[in-house]
């Protein structure tokens, strides 16, 4: 049996954790994101496809890429999250389960941030927690991709 496959794309910007605004996002950097992945995904028993793209047209051929070989999407699309309906009919055709992670609040941030093109296809969205929302996330789909595995 094989295990089955989680996609985590992280977008604009995000390879700039740790550096870019630490009072908003924190001091954690991408690096620690992907250990934290790689440790979470163990202990549930799932693999990752652990990735960074500053590029909209590349994170949207990695979504199309997903459909018949991931079994879902934990996804933090960086700005593309209030920009862009491209990325998100890309969620829509691959017809997996999508979960959305922020390291901040963006609810809490300016008015422009608190519109998701993403939010309209995820199942959940998890934002606020820090890097921890990755765990959440992905605790999150694996239980839920398990459980249609046993099924």
């Amino acid at each position: 049996m094989s295990v089955p496959v989680i996609a985590v794309f992280n977008g604009p910007n995000l390879n700039m954790l740790g550096l870019r605004e630490p009072r908003i996002y924190g001091p954690d950097t991408l690096e620690d994101v992907e250990q934290l992945c790689l440790d979470t995904a163990e202990e549930l028993g799932v693999g990752i496809d652990f990735r960074q793209t500053n590029s909209e047209g590349e994170l949207i051929d990695w979504v199309q890429q997903c459909r018949g070989s991931k079994a879902g999407i934990v996804i933090n699309p960086g700005g593309l999250t209030h920009t862009s309906i491209s990325l998100m009919d890309a969620l829509l055709a691959v017809e997996l389960p999508v979960f959305e992670v922020h390291v901040s609040n963006i609810h809490r941030r300016e008015e422009f941030r608190h519109h998701s093109y993403v939010s309209r296809v995820a199942i959940g969205v998890i934002c606020g927690f820090g890097i921890s929302g990755y765990a959440h996330a992905l605790g999150a789909i694996a239980e839920l991709v398990l459980d249609q595995e046993d099924k």
